[in-house]
């Protein structure tokens, strides 16, 4: 199964958004989910519970919510962590394109991906 995205505030460009479906990948952003100003622990579980890979730059806390969601051994859809100041929408929409078409949403469950590692 493909990878569905959902884009958070923290990454939440509308260029990026619009070009990702422009090339046939489902892909919702906090202000489609009207989940604008959630707390990051409600945004993965909301990404959870309709089994979207969140995308974030928010490094620091999305880690630790992983590393506590696999210690209480629950699951998530996965999270690739991206570096805004470091990537134009250009490189990660080619970024982003290359990880959806190389992994499929079952090998990035419970994962973490570095936007980095895909160039």
């Amino acid at each position: 199964m493909k990878i569905s995205l959902y884009i958070d505030e923290d990454s939440g460009d509308l260029d990026l958004a619009e070009a990702l479906r422009q090339r046939g990948v489902d892909v919702l952003t906090t202000h489609d989910a009207e989940m604008i100003r959630r707390k990051d622990d409600e945004q993965l579980e909301w990404a959870t519970m309709q089994g979207r890979v969140i995308y974030t730059c928010n490094r620091g806390d999305f880690f630790r919510l992983h590393s506590e969601w696999l210690e209480e051994r629950r699951s998530h859809a996965g999270i690739i962590f991206g570096h805004q100041q470091r990537f134009s929408v250009g490189e990660q929409l080619r970024r982003l394109l290359k990880l959806i078409e190389t992994k499929s949403a079952e090998e990035m469950q419970n994962q973490i991906e570095f936007l980095s590692a895909w160039g």
